[in-house]
């Protein structure tokens, strides 16, 4: 019997393909051919999760009382230890029984927010590359996307200038994301200030992805948006307990902000979800609570290996800005060869796992995204690998 007439609803049809996905059929097939892969694709951190906060997660295990539903807002305790951790890291204050919400990872509030608050074709502004999450989400909830095009002479940073009037005026949200996945990119305190005074004057909601801050280098400290006077009135910011303390898998992260929007997001998780287990949130608090040398621990080790990575490159002729934070390199295409064609030859080439520029947006076309997730013993390999392959930026060599 044919199911023909079982069809998916149209909001499926609307969604590009998930690059990732298909990237995960790939290094499947290509484990299936033998080949030793490198996977430098996924923001997936290596190593462990710190083992206080693995002992911690064990201690709630056995306590009965976590065992049930947990409280849909979060527990009081870990609600407290992001308001806390906010206000030694920024300096903001926040209430924690109405500014602060747990969520089974940032990727999930993300999306979720849009479907709070995005009704069919509404408008919402993206820029372009961007993190999947922030132009899916709304395109799941029916909106209509204005890509913003970032450009490396801009440093990658928004241009609220080229955003003309009449789509500021119709647009609801912003989403962004400093420092940011994919292109490593930071933006100074008065970027925050500029982009606050924009949407209070069109009347946009800002959605600030703040979930690389931690992993910053060289002395630079990222801005995080509630920092700006007037932002809680017209914004939230998302972080993730994903990348600082390697704990991917567990699926823990948070929204901070404008209790009203905080509540709209609850509202609709209510009717999703029952939140996050609370022997994880016990966990979590004891990651927000570890002491600084964890951390900076964390933060030599990407900086060793993007310091490590970007010499190898300029040895195979690729110029790469020293990032100032995030785990990733934002690294050209060859002149000639798109996104998706490159990451591919690099794959069956080499077996080195890269993610295409254009799997973040359109405005991602020409460069492939790099992950510092390898020692750097690892890393060398696949410089190596790339040497072997001939595999290196030319820019005189247009390939036709």
């Amino acid at each position: 019997m044919s199911l023909d007439w079982i069809t998916p609803a149209d909001r499926l049809s609307a969604l590009p393909p998930y690059v990732f996905a298909r990237l995960d059929e790939l290094k499947a097939r290509a484990r299936e051919q033998g080949l030793d892969l490198i996977d430098l694709g996924m923001g997936n951190p290596d190593g462990p999760t710190p083992q206080p906060v693995v002992d911690a997660a064990i201690a709630a295990l056995q306590n009965p009382a976590n065992h049930g539903y947990p409280p849909f807002e979060g527990t009081a305790s870990f609600r407290r230890a992001i308001t806390d951790w906010y206000g030694r890291r920024y300096g903001v204050e926040l209430d924690p029984d109405g500014e602060a919400l747990p969520l089974l990872g940032s990727k999930e509030g993300l999306t979720h927010l849009a479907i709070a608050y995005v009704n069919p074709g509404d408008l919402v502004l993206v820029p372009s590359p961007s993190y999947p999450a922030h132009f899916r989400g709304p395109l799941i909830a029916g909106g209509r996307i204005h890509s913003i095009i970032l450009k490396p002479e801009q440093d990658w940073l928004i241009d609220l200038g080229s955003i003309p009037d009449s789509v500021a005026e119709q647009a609801k949200i912003l989403y962004f994301n400093y420092p940011s996945n994919p292109t490593a990119a930071t933006a100074p305190r008065e970027f925050f200030q500029d982009i606050v005074k924009f949407a209070r004057k069109h009347e946009i909601l800002l959605v600030h992805d703040l979930c690389y801050a931690e992993l910053a280098f060289d002395g630079f400290h990222p801005t995080s948006l509630l920092e700006i006077p007037g932002a809680k009135e017209i914004g939230v910011e998302f972080h993730t307990l994903s990348k600082t303390y390697n704990m991917a898998g567990w699926r823990v992260g948070f929204v901070v902000g404008n209790r009203h929007v905080i509540q709209g997001l609850r509202t609709l998780k209510t009717n999703l979800d029952y939140g996050i287990f609370a022997a994880l949130q016990s966990a979590a608090e004891t990651a927000l609570q570890l002491p600084d040398v964890y951390l900076h621990e964390v933060q030599a080790r990407y900086r060793t290996r993007r310091d490590f990575l970007i010499d190898g490159l300029a040895k195979l002729g690729w110029t790469v800005p020293k990032t100032r934070a995030t785990m990733y390199l934002w690294v050209p295409c060859p002149p000639g060869v798109g996104s998706t064609d490159f990451a591919l030859s690099v794959l069956q080439q080499t077996g080195v796992v890269v993610t295409p520029g254009n799997a973040f947006g359109a405005g991602g076309e020409g460069y492939v995204r790099v992950s510092l997730i390898a020692e750097c013993d690892r890393l060398q390999d696949a410089l190596q690998r790339f040497h072997q392959a001939n595999i290196r930026y030319q820019p005189e060599a247009v390939i036709s």
